[in-house]
């Protein structure tokens, strides 16, 4: 595993623990399908959430939010929609988060929580 792969993966388990926290229910992670992936889906008061993680390790590049453009998170909702298909579940409602994360050697991580960028 390289050095990106493994900043995705750190990512990835403090998305789904501060999801837990603030009362999510993660329900899978790293769904695929032949449409992409999921980084994360949880489920949160009737409604089914994809969540995709972002991390980086500096603002180099900018906000890891910034990586999530319009065409991503328009594969993201039917990602989230295909799954509710494919385990028959039917939601109140959709919808697409996104958790940036930056995690600097030698910070603590920061974590911002972007909830319905698209639904």
């Amino acid at each position: 595993m390289n050095h990106n792969q493994e900043l995705g993966a750190a990512g990835e388990e403090l998305a789904a623990s501060y999801l837990a926290g603030a009362g999510y229910r993660v329900l899978e992670r790293n769904w695929r399908c032949r449409l992409g992936e999921l980084d994360i889906v949880a489920e949160t008061h009737g409604q089914v959430v994809g969540v995709e993680v972002k991390t980086r390790s500096s603002s180099g590049f900018g906000h890891p939010a910034e990586a999530v453009n319009p065409a991503k998170l328009r594969r993201l909702s039917h990602l989230v929609r295909r799954w509710c298909v494919t385990h028959r579940r039917n939601p109140h409602t959709v919808r697409v988060d996104v958790v940036a994360i930056l995690m600097a050697p030698g910070c603590e991580p920061s974590i911002e929580h972007l909830i319905g960028v698209e639904s």
